[in-house]
């Protein structure tokens, strides 16, 4: 009898011993984990734009479903649509309040502000884009700050320009 209750009391001892071997490695094993990285997704392909011929960066812009041409321009605050551009998104440019006078490359001009619901360029989607309806049809609308400061970066290579969504 003595016999059992030694062996019982040395498996409690070893027991006890082993769950706080268990408790004194466990922070150590919970703290290196804890300091592995964790894994991000893939950052999506920059979007690139090749220099046309008038070395000027041309976009197609999904805007509204529909595929607008736009002149990506650094000058500009805000991303501005012709009237035709307009139109063709699905907007009523004779309906809009032009409210606003600015300055164009082509001179002085009416303009009415809208938000645009998504602007994307290859893959590079920016959403609620403020932009401008000029009350004039100008040469082309223009992919301006208001889209481009809203990416992650972008960058200007002799002929080619890299939208980073």
């Amino acid at each position: 009898m003595q016999r059992k209750a030694v062996l019982a009391l040395t498996a409690a001892v070893v027991a006890v011993a082993a769950g706080q071997a268990v408790m004194v490695l466990a922070p150590a094993v919970r703290a290196s984990t804890a300091l592995l990285p964790v894994p991000r997704p893939a950052a999506p392909p920059p979007a690139a734009i090749a220099m046309g011929r008038d070395g000027h960066y041309w976009a197609q812009a999904q805007i509204n479903g529909q595929s607008v041409r736009m002149l990506v321009d650094t000058g500009a605050t805000v991303v501005s649509l012709t009237a035709a551009d307009a139109r063709r998104i699905g907007l009523d440019p004779d309906s809009l309040t032009y409210g606003l006078k600015v300055a164009t490359a082509a001179g002085e001009a009416r303009a009415a502000r809208i938000t645009l619901p998504s602007v994307a360029v290859d893959g590079a989607v920016v959403r609620n884009v403020d932009a401008l309806v000029l009350d004039r049809d100008t040469d082309a609308s223009l992919l301006g700050m208001s889209f481009l400061r809203r990416l992650s970066g972008f960058e200007a290579n002799p002929d080619t320009l890299r939208l980073h969504p």
